[in-house]
C-alpha cells in the first residue's frame, strides 16, 4: 500500500529515532533498490552486499535526512548508485560496515536480509532474458554516467525529472546523456557476434518524453 507524502515524512521523522519505523522504510522500498542494483551489478551475492550496505549507511545517516531538494526514494537510489560506483571501482571483496560496526561499537542494526523469494524472483528476471544479459553486459563497459541514466530511466522506469533527482543533475544533463549513452550502447549491440540475439533487442531512443521503451524485447 503506498504512502501518501505527509504519512511517509512523519515515518522518516520516526525513522530518525526509532529502529521499527526504519524497518518499515527498508519492507517498503528494499526490493525496488535491490532490483535497481542487480539491474547494474547482475550478480545477486554482490546486489545483496551492495544493497545491505546502502540500507545500512541510509540507516546510519537518516538523521541527517531533510526533505529539501530530494525525496526520501531519491536518497536511497543515490545511495545505492554510489555504492554500485565504488563497487566497481575498487580491487578488493566488499567488507561491510555493519559487521565491523556491530563488532567494534556494538552497533545494532535491524534485520538486513534479503528476502528470499524477492532474491529468486528477480534472480530468474535476470536470467530468464538471454537479451537483458547481453545489454547488461555491454551496458557494463560504457562510462558510469551513462549506465546510471540508462539504467533508471529504461530499466528502472523512473521519469527524466526523477533521474535528475537521483544524480543530483538537471534534466538537460540528464536527456543529453541519456542520448549519448544510448547511442553508445546501441553500438557496442551493433558489433555484437551473436546477430539472433541483436534481432531481437529494438534500441528506441526516446529521451524526451515519458514513455521509455529501451530495451523492448520482440523481432522487429
Amino acid at each position: 500500500m503506498e504512502l501518501d507524502l505527509e504519512s511517509e515524512r512523519q515515518l522518516v521523522e520516526r525513522a530518525k529515532t526509532e529502529k521499527e519505523a526504519f524497518g518499515q522504510l527498508f519492507d517498503r522500498y528494499y526490493s525496488k533498490i535491490f532490483g535497481y542494483v542487480l539491474k547494474r551489478t547482475g550478480d545477486v551475492a554482490v546486489a545483496e552486499d551492495l544493497v545491505s550496505e546502502t540500507f545500512f549507511k541510509a540507516m546510519k545517516n537518516i538523521k541527517k535526512f531533510q526533505w529539501r531538494g530530494v525525496s526520501f526514494s531519491a536518497w536511497l537510489y543515490r545511495i545505492a548508485t554510489n555504492e554500485v560506483n565504488m563497487f566497481y571501482r575498487r580491487s578488493k571483496p566488499l567488507e561491510l560496515s555493519i559487521e565491523a560496526e556491530h563488532e567494534a561499537h556494538g552497533f545494532d542494526v535491524p534485520d538486513l536480509n534479503t528476502p528470499e523469494r524477492d532474491i529468486v524472483e528477480l534472480q530468474d528476471t535476470v536470467e530468464r532474458h538471454a537479451q537483458y544479459k547481453m545489454v547488461q553486459g555491454h551496458l557494463i563497459k560504457l562510462s558510469e554516467k551513462y549506465q546510471e541514466v540508462i539504467t533508471l530511466r529504461y530499466f528502472e522506469n523512473k521519469k527524466i525529472h526523477e533521474v535528475a533527482e537521483i544524480l543530483g543533475k538537471s534534466p538537460g544533463t540528464i536527456k543529453s546523456l541519456l542520448s549519448r549513452g544510448v547511442h553508445k550502447l546501441k553500438a557496442l549491440m551493433d558489433s555484437d557476434p551473436q546477430p539472433f540475439l541483436q534481432q531481437d533487442i529494438i534500441l528506441d531512443i526516446d529521451t524526451e518524453t515519458d514513455h521509455p521503451r529501451v530495451p523492448t524485447y520482440g523481432r522487429k
